[in-house]
C-alpha cells in the first residue's frame, strides 16, 4: 500500500524561502566527552555512533524520507526514500591536533554553510574530533520543513539516554513503503481542497463561540499586519542581501544565575535573555557609530503553539511574533522591565492565534498563499534578528555513555537578516548560537563576548536594591 505525508502550509513556505545565500536548516554543535567512544587507537568510534542514529530511525522516520511534489498542484509531501543510505548522512573530519575552540568554530560555520542535498532525507550530521581537550562534537543540520525547536529535542531524545549507559539497541529490518502515483496525490489534494470550505465552516455550529472566535482572530491578524508590513529600522545587521557564508560563534551562562536575575527583577528566563541580547545589540550598534535613542528595533520571536497531543510530532507548530527591543535602554534594570512588559502584552494579544489562524487557512485551501504571504513580509524588513530560546532537558545526557557537555543551538538566516541568535537551556546551562552572515559582521565576536558582559551588568543590578 502506498503512503505518503504531506507538508504543512507553514512546512511548505520554509522550503519555498530556501535561496542560494539564505540556506533554510536549523542545525546545533553538540560537545561530548569521548567516554567509551573511544578507539584503541585514541580516535572517535564514529561506527558506534552511526549505530545509534540507525537504531533511533524508526521513532523518527522522517530520517528515511525524502521530498515529492503533488503533479500541477505544486505542493510537497513526504515519500520514503528507496535509496536511503545511512553512510550518506553521517560525515567525519578531523581538526589537526589540537584543535582549538576557534578552528571548531570556524569548521562549524563552513558546514553550516552548506547546503543540503534535496534529492535525499533533509539531515546531515558531522563527527568532528581531534579538539584540544580530548572531546568531540556533532554538528547537526536539518531542515526547517522538517522540525521547529520543539520537535527538535524530540529527535534529541531518541538518540541520547539520561543514563550513562554504552548499549545500543539493535536497528531494526526496514522496507520502503511505495509512493503513491501522481494521479493519487492529484486526486486527494483536490478533494482536500474541496471540502476546505466544510472545515473552515465547522465553527459556524455554534455561532455565539464563533462570533468571538472570529473577533480575537481578526484583531490577532491586524496586530500581526501593523508590524509585519511596516520596517524596523534600517541596520547594519540588515543588508540587501546576505552572503552565502556563515560565522557561527557562541556563548553560554548559568541557568541559577538567570533564574536569579528573573526572581529578583521580575519578568522570566526568556525575557532575561532577551534583555541581555538587547543591551549587548544596542552596544554593538554604538560602537559601530549608530544612534540606538530612537531606533526601533525588533526582533522575531518564534512562539510555539504546539498543543499537548502534538508533543511528539515532528513539522513546526510556531507563531512568528514581533517583538521591540529596547536597545537605546542603558540601564540593565529598566531594560528587563521594558522587555517583561513587551513580552506581556505580546502574550495578552492576539498575534499568536491571528498568525496560527492564517497557517490553518493556508493549510487547508492549498497552494502557495502561506509562502507569498511570508516573502512579502520579508522583504518590507519587519524586524532586524530573530531570537528562539527553547527550553531543554534539565538533566545530563549521553550518547552510549559519552557525556554531552553542551549544545549551542543554530538558526538560520532570511536574505536580509545578518544574524541570528538560538538559546537553549540544558543540564543547568544557558547555551547561546550565534549565526551570521560572514561578511556582514566580522567583528561577531565582540557581540558574543557583548553578551557575557551585559548579563554580568544584570547580575549585579540584580544584587543591588532598587534606586
Amino acid at each position: 500500500m502506498s503512503h505518503y505525508e504531506r507538508l504543512s502550509a507553514l512546512d511548505a513556505s520554509f522550503l519555498g524561502l530556501e535561496e542560494a545565500n539564505a540556506r533554510w536548516h536549523e542545525g546545533a554543535v553538540m560537545l561530548f566527552d569521548r567516554g567509551p567512544l573511544t578507539t584503541p587507537d585514541g580516535a572517535v568510534d564514529v561506527p558506534k555512533i552511526a549505530r545509534v542514529y540507525a537504531s533511533a530511525l524508526d521513532r523518527v522516520e522522517r530520517y528515511r524520507q525524502r521530498l515529492a511534489t503533488i503533479p500541477w498542484l505544486d505542493h510537497p509531501v513526504w515519500v520514503d526514500d528507496p535509496s536511503f543510505d545511512l553512510r550518506f548522512h553521517i560525515r567525519h573530519v578531523a581538526l589537526p591536533r589540537p584543535g582549538s575552540e576557534r578552528q571548531l568554530k570556524r569548521v562549524c560555520g563552513y558546514l553550516l554553510s552548506q547546503p543540503l542535498d534535496m534529492t535525499r532525507p533533509l539531515w546531515e550530521v558531522w563527527v568532528v574530533e581531534g579538539l584540544e581537550d580530548g572531546r568531540f562534537a556533532l554538528v547537526t543540520k536539518t531542515h526547517h520543513c522538517m522540525v521547529d525547536g520543539a520537535s527538535g529535542m524530540s529527535i534529541l531524545a531518541a538518540l541520547l539516554r539520561a543514563e550513562p549507559d554504552a548499549s545500543c539497541d539493535d536497528p531494526q529490518p526496514w522496507s520502503p513503503r511505495p509512493a503513491p502515483s501522481g494521479a493519487e496525490l492529484v486526486g486527494n489534494e483536490l478533494a482536500r481542497r474541496l471540502t476546505a470550505p466544510l472545515a473552515l465552516a465547522r465553527p459556524l455550529r455554534h455561532p455565539l463561540q464563533a462570533l468571538q472566535s472570529a473577533r480575537d482572530v481578526a484583531t490577532g491578524i491586524l496586530e500581526a499586519a501593523r508590524l509585519g508590513w511596516s520596517g524596523a529600522s534600517d541596520t547594519l545587521f540588515n543588508p540587501e542581501q546576505i552572503g552565502p557564508h556563515r560565522r557561527f560563534d557562541w556563548a553560554e551562562m548559568s541557568l541559577a544565575d538567570v533564574k536569579e536575575v528573573k526572581n529578583r527583577l521580575g519578568g522570566t528566563v526568556n525575557d532575561v535573555v532577551l534583555a541581555t541580547a538587547a543591551g549587548a545589540i544596542g552596544e554593538f550598534l554604538r560602537q559601530h557609530r549608530t544612534s540606538t535613542r530612537e531606533l526601533d528595533f525588533r526582533a522575531l520571536v518564534p512562539v510555539s503553539i504546539r498543543s499537548e497531543k502534538e508533543t511528539r510530532t515532528l513539522g513546526n507548530r510556531v507563531a512568528m511574533m514581533m517583538a521591540e527591543l529596547p536597545v537605546g535602554e542603558r540601564d540593565p534594570r529598566e531594560r528587563l522591565r521594558r522587555v517583561a512588559e513587551t513580552t506581556g502584552r505580546l502574550k495578552s494579544s492576539k498575534q499568536a492565534l491571528g498568525v496560527g489562524w492564517l497557517e490553518d487557512f493556508a493549510d487547508r485551501i492549498g497552494g502557495r498563499f502561506f509562502l507569498e504571504l511570508s516573502r512579502s513580509a520579508t522583504r518590507s524588513r519587519p524586524f532586524n534578528v530573530a531570537v528562539t530560546n527553547v527550553p531543554g532537558p534539565p538533566m545530563p545526557l549521553y550518547l552510549m555513555g559519552a557525556r554531552l557537555r553542551a549544545i549551542y543551538p543554530m538558526m538560520p538566516l532570511f536574505s536580509n537578516q545578518a544574524l541570528g541568535v538560538a538559546v537553549i537551556s540544558y543540564a543547568g546551562q544557558v547555551f547561546w548560537g550565534f549565526n551570521s552572515d560572514w561578511d556582514t559582521l566580522p567583528d561577531l565576536h565582540d557581540l558574543v563576548v557583548g553578551v557575557g558582559s551585559d548579563f554580568e551588568q544584570l547580575r549585579k543590578a540584580a544584587s543591588q536594591p532598587a534606586a
